[in-house]
């Protein structure tokens, strides 16, 4: 379970914009790992996960385009039922507050992914690792 850099990247909320970031990643060679957009009225903060992210930093920065790094726990989690509660209440009882926290996994799949924001990764990582 690997800390990685998340990009949060804000964008105006308009048709196009998202195609546009995600083509200028592509044609650089960046794959996109995870994506979680939250939206407002007129913004959007797009989080990603991608391979290069200092080159997909750099590339969005050439763009114009405000992007924060932050640390995240990528965690592999069973797709069970109560895996997500049981993740939970191992960082609550080290009092580890999760500030975001995005996920996916289809009906089919064995594991799923989770991204975890958290203001102690490294500690999150330990506890979670055991």
């Amino acid at each position: 379970m690997p800390i990685q850099k998340q990009l949060s990247v804000f964008l105006p909320n308009r048709p196009g914009i998202m195609a546009r970031t995600c083509a200028i990643l592509s044609e650089a060679g960046v794959n996109i790992l995870a994506m979680a957009v939250h939206d407002t009225v007129d913004n959007a903060v797009v989080r990603f996960i991608v391979d290069h992210p200092t080159k997909a930093t750099l590339l969005l920065e050439q763009e114009e385009l405000y992007v924060m790094e932050q640390d995240v726990l990528v965690v592999e989690i069973d797709n069970k039922a109560g895996t997500l509660a049981r993740i939970c209440q191992s960082l609550a009882e080290a009092d580890i507050n999760i500030a975001y926290a995005y996920c996916t996994a289809t009906p089919n799949q064995d594991c799923g992914c989770l991204v975890i924001r958290t203001d102690q990764p490294e500690r999150a990582q330990d506890i979670l690792s055991k």
